[in-house]
């Protein structure tokens, strides 16, 4: 009888033990990270093309230089791309208050962003991006198209 009652506390133990530590969890963290919602378009090179593909980055990420790799493709008669580096344009991350690069946003001729990446991406879903904004309906299902 001994040895059961000294099961039952160890198991009462145990669960009171278990109890506090999944209270003192703590939620994961948030995204906290800033992405404008409108750009004022003459800040920009090409402010009457009808669509502006902004790359904000830093020198110092190898993610940044990625993103840019796979966005500088994307200029064209109808999209304006611009990388916006804060070493070289910190007024600009400044404005918009960008805290996190890259960041990547699409945004058309008025300047409203109607997608936008934080972090990295592949070329095939920043392309998508592009196709779905320019011509809505045109992207497969299963691509990631920066939806807000």
């Amino acid at each position: 009888m001994d040895r059961v009652l000294l099961v039952l506390g160890g198991i009462a133990i145990a669960g009171a033990v278990a109890a506090v530590l999944g209270r003192s969890r703590s939620a994961p963290a948030a995204n906290t990270h800033h992405i404008p919602v409108q750009l004022d378009r003459a800040d920009f090179p090409r402010p009457t093309a009808p669509w502006l593909v902004a790359a904000f980055t830093s020198a110092t990420c190898d993610t940044c230089a990625g993103v840019w790799e796979r966005a500088r493709h994307l200029e064209s008669e109808h999209v304006a791309v611009v990388e916006i580096e804060v070493g070289a344009q910190k007024a600009l991350h400044d404005r918009y208050r960008i805290d996190g690069v890259p960041t990547l946003v699409i945004c058309d001729a008025e300047g409203s962003v109607k997608r936008a990446f934080l972090g990295p991406m592949t070329a095939t879903d920043l392309w998508a991006a592009v196709a779905e904004v320019r011509e809505p309906g045109s992207v497969p299902p299963g691509c990631h198209t920066g939806d807000l």
